[in-house]
């Protein structure tokens, strides 16, 4: 089946994930109809979509504005499906719940179209299990917001097909996304246990008292956290080994490096280092509000992508 093909995209399950990928898709052209059963979802879906258009019409996205006129609402999930192209799921994060949609989907959809899920940590596997035509079904995992962050996690499951996989992955790539391809599927993901990986030193640095939680989070965003919006770990460690690159860091700083793994913390969240945490970071907010703090995030997104695109 040739992506050429897709025109309509159903967005199933819109709240702040949903809506996001719903204004991408109508920023590059696409036909969007959004299905979510809650209460007042075409106004609250409306509200979120308006939002990020402003910030994809300042990244240089937007390629019409009537396109926002292609925006459609149906609560069931029957006429939803009709005629549509490509599915982003978007549900509650239940294994039990995706397995039922994914099946309820597939028995509606005609074979070609393609049911990718935004699920941050179920397996695939698991998900098309009870689907007739398994090999359509494929992760889509964005990082939050999609229309912003580029980028995209692929991969199928057991029984997904390599055409599936490969249309997913142009698919994307042809709405602006870097989309990656993991091999084999993993509780989390990629993107997810990296973050995990440092928010559980995070944590051991809170529970031991080494610093506050605000010059902890400083630590990373004026630190590393600079390169790594340029550059992956890999690459960062490599240009550290300097001409020689990436094999002469570990020549000679990795027995230092591995004793600092070795130290690294294996907390669990108790119930007073919850308490530490969410006070340090309520401190750090400094009274800004939930909608500042957003409208300061983005607007720094954007000049770092528009200053990435130089490139």
């Amino acid at each position: 089946m040739d992506n050429r093909n897709i025109k309509t995209i159903a967005i199933i399950g819109a709240g702040t994930i949903g809506s996001s990928w719903a204004a991408l898709f109508l920023a590059y052209g696409y036909h969007v109809v959004v299905s979510d059963p809650a209460p007042d979802v075409e106004a609250n879906t409306r509200t979120l979509i308006d939002s990020a258009w402003q910030t994809l019409r300042e990244l240089g996205k937007v390629q019409d504005e009537s396109f926002l006129d292609n925006l459609r609402f149906e609560a069931d999930l029957h006429k939803a499906l009709e005629n549509v192209d490509f599915v982003q799921e978007n549900a509650p994060e239940r294994e039990d719940f995706k397995i039922s949609l994914f099946a309820k989907m597939d028995a509606l959809l005609p074979e070609h179209v393609i049911i990718s899920s935004s699920s941050s940590g179920l397996l695939v596997s698991r998900m098309q299990s009870q689907c007739r035509y398994p090999q359509r079904c494929v992760l889509g995992h964005p990082f939050n917001p999609p229309h912003v962050i580029p980028l995209v996690e692929v991969v199928g499951g057991e029984q997904t097909s390599e055409d599936t996989i490969e249309r997913t992955l142009q698919f994307y790539r042809a709405v602006g996304k870097h989309p990656i391809r993991l091999n084999k599927e993993i509780a989390g993901h990629i993107a997810n246990r990296l973050q995990a990986a440092v928010w559980r030193e995070v944590m051991h640095l809170v529970n031991e008292n080494v610093a506050s939680v605000q010059d902890i989070d400083a630590a990373m965003s004026k630190g590393p956290g600079l390169r790594w919006a340029i550059f992956g770990p890999q690459m960062v460690f490599d240009l550290a080994g300097g001409r020689a690159g990436l094999a002469h860091l570990i020549d000679h700083l990795q027995p230092a490096i591995e004793t600092w793994m070795d130290d690294l913390g294996n907390p669990r969240m108790t119930p007073e280092l919850r308490e530490r945490m969410v006070q340090g970071t309520q401190q750090a907010r400094e009274d800004k509000s939930f909608e500042s703090l957003l409208r300061y995030r983005d607007s720094h997104l954007i000049d770092i992508l528009k200053s990435l695109d130089k490139k």
